[in-house]
């Protein structure tokens, strides 16, 4: 069985993810299985927060080469995390802003 931390494996930062944080959005990266049922309850677990809506993207690795090898990074899936109003915000992103 996954734990919060084998779904949520780390945070998303970007200039876009920045940006959503006015809106209580945050952005992560979490395991390629999971769906927005467990994302909701591995973040809301982890941080101690309530999560109003999940959206997923899954993102396909690109192809790069190096001379004439060719090579494939890896696929991923991105979950954005909107909380609810009266949520609390989550600490590990209040130093960045």
């Amino acid at each position: 069985m996954k734990t919060s931390y084998d779904i949520v494996k780390k945070p998303l930062i970007s200039e876009r993810s920045m940006d959503e944080m006015a809106d209580k959005k945050y952005t992560f990266i979490v395991d390629i299985n999971a769906n927005k049922t467990e994302i909701k309850k591995a973040v809301e677990e982890i941080f101690g927060v309530e999560v109003e809506k999940v959206n997923t993207v899954r993102v396909k690795g690109k192809y790069k080469r190096m001379g004439r090898n060719i090579g494939k990074r890896a696929d991923r899936k991105k979950a954005i995390i909107k909380l609810t109003p009266n949520s609390k915000e989550i600490e590990f992103f209040e130093g960045m802003q």
